[in-house]
């Protein structure tokens, strides 16, 4: 099948030393071809054999200069796209990449749409759906274990456990139709229970990959963490501190800060959006009283929730409201100006929370040299309080390790296990694991085969969906428009 010839910059857009702009298609090197001149100014990039690299220039349609170029030329199938490819290494300004590009369009490229040239890899069986996915996400990775995960699905190693479970599957939907097709030669006396075993088995691993999507999504996009509290007990100087600039305007002022204010922190292995609130308090003030409700409807859909208190002023109703606006959220209690003499305390605190909330359990203290309380173990609904500084730089070892704790069991490592860092291989992963349940429901009711059949194909259909060899063009297109220019 012959397609048109796509164009785009591969490079940022922006002043560089080197910029690229690649062409992809079959009149890939006869385009070039036209705006190419070697050292001798000659037209002979279609002599050119694949993946070989030359000095020379391009040129306007009268033969004038544009720039100096390293041109190098990849021929079907082997290249990114498996079409005829040519990469133009040129001079990495804006104004150059953009007048080279333009040249090549006006030769009969045209311009690509984002993501073009990789979803060319997976229309042309290069690549599955998850690598064609891998790509994106090893160019916008965000800490180490982001870029790890990513390479290791661009390798395969979701397409290679994917496809392993599918091939179990399909084997047993193959035999079951066979045996209905020709009872007299294949019996299907004594096959319920071997099924079982199988079934168990993908349930399994099914489980397995779904165990690791949650963290494996926190790790890879970064915790959704809201700082909420009263004003002026240095929720701004506690964002200032992560940032390590000064990015919120600190003032003895209470009310300072009256809208939301959004930054990424990288602490080690984990990575924090965060988002700075304003204080939470009755006031008559409308512009006050505004930021106090969008700072609760944030809080709503935060991962995780930094509450920060001043030690050394008490507790009063706007804490209470406060407690009960977190409700079953994931919490760490940040008892701030630990420098100060301290009024606040954990039995104080309990007793709030005691007072406004029966469900919720208690409020337990991680010390400076990390021993830990029940409180902190994974799966409960305790708040974890820690004693921080935000003036004298105290507490933030201990911060990043209760929040290992809470959502990644203590420790990010970076072994051989795959990781589900998709949201969409999440989804797919449940509907397979829903349909495997169906079968074993049927077993266990001692159901015909051919219910058996059903429900194994849909869990085949739904793991399908990850490799794209189950989506419709909509969802790929979709996919794939996600993409940046050029990639």
């Amino acid at each position: 099948m012959r397609t048109d010839t796509i164009a785009a910059i591969a490079t940022a857009l922006s002043d560089s030393g080197i910029g690229i702009i690649r062409v992809s298609g079959d009149e890939a090197i006869p385009i070039v071809n036209k705006i190419y001149r070697n050292k001798k100014n000659r037209e002979v990039l279609l002599t050119y054999e694949s993946h070989t690299i030359h000095y020379g220039f391009v040129v306007e349609k009268d033969g004038s200069l544009i720039d100096e170029v390293m041109v190098s030329v990849m021929r079907a199938p082997h290249s990114y796209t498996m079409e005829d490819t040519v990469e133009i290494n040129c001079h990495g300004g804006a104004l150059m990449m953009k007048k080279i590009l333009m040249t090549a369009i006006e030769a009969g490229a045209r311009l690509a749409e984002p993501g073009e040239f990789t979803k060319r890899a997976f229309l042309n069986g290069r690549i599955d759906l998850s690598r064609a996915e891998a790509v994106m996400d090893v160019i916008h990775a965000k800490n180490q274990f982001a870029l790890k995960s990513s390479i290791k699905q661009l390798r395969g190693s979701v397409f290679e456990k994917i496809k392993a479970l599918r091939e179990k599957i399909l084997y047993e939907i193959a035999f079951i139709e066979s045996a209905l097709d020709d009872p007299e030669h294949i019996s299907l006396e004594g096959y319920a229970e071997k099924l079982s075993d199988q079934v168990s088995f993908v349930i399994k691993e099914l489980k397995k990959l779904l165990n690791s999507a949650d963290d494996g999504k926190m790790l890879k996009e970064g915790i959704c963490t809201v700082i909420v509290g009263k004003p002026n007990v240095g929720k701004s100087s506690l964002l200032n501190l992560m940032v390590g600039q000064d990015r919120a305007i600190v003032t003895d002022i209470a009310g300072t800060t009256r809208d939301t204010l959004e930054e990424t922190i990288y602490l080690g292995d984990i990575t924090l959006n965060i988002i700075d609130t304003a204080g939470i308090r009755n006031t008559e003030d409308t512009v006050e009283k505004i930021g106090v409700e969008k700072a609760k409807t944030i809080s709503e859909d935060a991962d995780l929730i930094l509450y920060v208190m001043d030690s050394s002023v008490p507790l009063d109703e706007n804490d209470a409201d406060i407690m009960r606006m977190i409700k079953d959220k994931k919490t760490i209690l940040l008892l701030n100006k630990s420098d100060l003499d301290e009024v606040v305390d954990l039995t104080a605190v309990n007793k709030l929370l005691s007072s406004v909330s029966e469900k919720r359990g208690s409020v337990y203290m991680v010390s400076e040299n990390m021993e830990e309380e029940e409180g902190l173990h994974d799966g409960n609904d305790n708040i974890v309080m820690v004693k921080i500084s935000a003036k004298e730089n105290d507490g933030m070892d201990t911060l990043v390790h209760v929040i290992k704790k809470m959502f990644f069991h203590g420790q990010i490592s970076y072994n051989d296990e795959i990781c589900i860092t998709s949201s969409r291989h999440k989804e797919a992963l449940l509907e397979a694991l829903e349909s495997m349940n169906q079968v074993c429901g049927s077993l266990e009711n001692q159901m015909p085969e051919d219910f058996y059949s059903i429900d194994l194909m849909s869990a085949y259909a739904s793991l399908g969906k990850i490799i794209g060899e189950e989506v419709g063009d909509d969802l790929v297109n979709e996919i794939f428009s996600k993409f940046c220019m050029g990639k």
